[in-house]
Parts: structure tokens; sequence; C-alpha cells
């Protein structure tokens, strides 16, 4: 009868009573336990915030290729040591899209600047001598007349990105098409105007801020003119690598003197990657350190909330509490404590996420493992910095407790 009656006493407390408990022991150490729950907001929003930093960095990094598509590829040409020879004003591209069958396109570039006049207004340009191939390569839109043709290499038409046709036009005197912009003493007729173009960072040139020309009428605004770039654009579903090792070589036996260097986009793109990557685990080592800072304010917090409440444990014994209550109790109240931490930090950190991207002109996107990460973190650090304070409380002798006034 008396281990029954015993055994009776110890009566098991259900989730929702020890939740309650925890919650006023939370309310009753004022100042303390917002302290130690502002240091786990704050580590919690730093790994939510960096996180979505990282992510979103890495995004925008990706998207200065995406334009420029990764079935392009840019070719540029190197003087080999000490050679002083010239480049070659004219390529055989035919050859080389024989050489590599996988190019759907190939254009050239010769590239020179200077001022543009129009009725009294100038303004510094891009001069592009292109083949007749070059807007396909390159993607270029025409948005009113036409692109150059191979009809054209002897005559002084010319066609004008969106930039510098907005900086010669004004609003009673706008440039149209059929007018005429000079050249040093050269007047070129304007046969197209092209579409605003998004910045290519690979492209050797912006179309926005270039006026294009036949290749062969370069010579007139330069005198030596020399091929700077060969771009080439892949039919779909080719392997990119193959392509720049047979253009490569097919360029390189028609420029002796100069060394051919290809640029493939998706290995640039796979390298930022890696790189974001690399710094998106940076940010993250950092979010834990604040984190970390964060469970050892919780534990002091408990460390104290424990030594207060000695009276209290060993009342909770005496009257037939087993340690295991006693330890879950305290624990579940560390664990409320950095929960309530982790929903305001994964709150906070989304909103500094989503402040930084506008700040820097990105668009916001959410990485998918920031919010499971974050709040995961934070209640595990929660877990673990508890445990100590929940184990000591319940390894107190009732007698020794009762004693504590």
């Amino acid at each position: 009868m008396r281990g029954q009656a015993q055994s009776s006493l110890r009566v098991e407390q259900s989730l929702g009573q020890l939740l309650h408990e925890a919650l006023v022991s939370l309310r009753t150490l004022g100042k303390r336990s917002i302290l130690a729950l502002l240091g786990i907001v704050i580590g919690s929003s730093s790994v939510v915030a960096l996180i979505n930093i990282g992510h979103n960095a890495a995004v925008d990094a990706a998207m200065i290729f995406k334009d420029m598509g990764t079935d392009t590829l840019v070719a540029q040409f190197a003087t080999k040591g000490s050679n002083t020879a010239p480049m070659r004003a004219r390529l055989d591209l035919e050859a080389v899209r024989q050489a590599a069958p996988g190019i759907e396109h190939i254009g050239a570039l010769t590239l020179f600047s200077g001022p543009l006049l129009f009725h009294g207004r100038t303004v510094n340009a891009n001069f592009v001598g292109s083949t007749d191939d070059i807007k396909d390569a390159m993607r270029l839109v025409v948005r009113e007349g036409r692109f150059l043709t191979s009809f054209d290499a002897n005559e002084t038409y010319a066609v004008i990105g969106d930039q510098l046709f907005q900086a010669l036009s004004t609003p009673g005197d706008p440039l149209k098409l059929g007018d005429r912009v000079r050249i040093n003493d050269y007047l070129f007729l304007l046969v197209g105007i092209l579409q605003s173009q998004p910045r290519a960072m690979l492209m050797p040139v912006q179309a926005n801020e270039s006026l294009f020309l036949p290749a062969e009428g370069m010579r007139r605004i330069y005198a030596t003119p020399q091929i700077g770039n060969v771009i080439i654009r892949a039919a779909p579903e080719q392997n990119m690598d193959l392509i720049a090792k047979q253009a490569a070589a097919a360029l390189q036996t028609q420029t002796p003197n100069h060394e051919v260097a290809i640029t493939v986009p998706q290995q640039m793109i796979d390298g930022m990657t890696r790189q974001s990557r690399t710094f998106a685990y940076l940010l993250l080592a950092l979010g834990a350190i604040s984190l970390v800072g964060g469970g050892v304010g919780v534990m002091n917090v408990m460390l104290m909330n424990v030594s207060e409440r000695r009276r209290e444990i060993g009342i909770r014994m005496a009257l037939g509490a087993r340690q295991r209550d006693i330890r879950n109790l305290f624990l579940l109240e560390a664990v409320t404590l950095t929960a309530v931490g982790a929903l305001c930090g994964a709150v906070l950190g989304m909103t500094c996420a989503w402040l930084y991207a506008w700040m820097s002109g990105w668009t916001f996107a959410l990485a998918t493992a920031a919010l499971p990460l974050g709040v995961g973190s934070t209640l595990l650090v929660g877990l673990f910095f508890g445990i100590y304070p929940a184990v000591s409380a319940s390894r107190l002798q009732p007698v020794e407790a009762l004693r504590d006034e």
C-alpha cells in the first residue's frame, strides 16, 4: 500500500502543463530571459539573412551571363611573345564553320571608338566593323529598319544602338532612319535602329553604345583595321568545349602570329557557382558563430534559473517528481526560449535579406534552405545548451535543495 501511495504521487505531467510552467518561469526571469532571447534572435536572423544574401549574390552573378547565352563563344587574339605583327583585317569564317560543324552563326568584329556627330550634337561611340552574321551571333534585335548584309560591304551604311540613338535625339529633332551621322569626314546613312539590349559582360562591345558598320568600310575611319574578336553561336544541344577546341584550331591556322583564346560562358558560370558556394559557406559559418553566442546566453540564463529555483526543485522531488521530470521541465524552458527566438529571427532575417537585395538592386529570391536551416539550427543550439542546466537541476538532492533559503 505504501509503495502504491508513493507511485501515485508521481503523476505524469502533460506537455501542455510543462509548456505552461515553462512560459511562466521564463516570464518571471524578466530582463535576463529577454537578453537571452535577443541573443538567439540575432543568431537565428544572421543565419537566415546570410544564407539568403549568399544565394541572391549567386543568382545575380549568374544573371550576368544569362542574356548572353551559354551557347555563345567569344574568341580573342593576343600576340605571341615579342611578335609585333598586326592582326589580320579579314578571316575566312566559312572555313571555321566547316571545321566546327556545330557552329550555327559566326561573325567577326573590328573595334574602334571616337566622336559621332549629328546636327551639331556629339557623343562618344564604339564603331564596330561587323560581318553580316554578327546580328544572329550576338542576338541583336532590330527595332526599325534592317541590319547590315553582305551587299552593303562597300556602302556607307550604319546601324545604331538604342542608347546611342537616344543620346543623339532631341524632342524637336529626333534621329530617324535615313538620317546621316558623321564620323570624321564621312557621312553614314542609318539603315537600322537596334532594340535596347541587356548588358552581356563577356561581349567585347555593348550593342546599345555602338554604331555597326560594314567591316570593309572601317578603313574609312581607321587606316589599319584589325579583327579584335570572333563571336560564335552554337546550334542547340552541342558540346561547347568541343566546338571551342575545333574553332580555336581553325582560327589558329589563319593567325599563326597570334594566340587564340576562346571564352566558354558555361565554364565561367560553373566557376562562379563554386565561388558563390564557398562564399555562402563562409557567411553560414559567421551566422553559426553568432548563433553559438546566443546559445551560451541561454545556458547562462538557465543555470541562473536553476540556482534560484533550488528550493522549488526540492519541493517537487519531495512530492514525487522524478529526475527526468525535472530535467524535461528545464529542457523545455530552454527549447521554448530558443523556439521563440528562432521564429522572431526568421522573420527578421528574411526582412534584412530582402532589404539588402533591394538596396543592391538584386531581384530577391528565397533560398530554400534558409528557413529550415536557420530555425532548425537554432532549436538544436537551444537543445544543446539547455541540456547541461537541465541535467544539473535533475541531479540535485531533495534534502540539500530544501535547505536553501
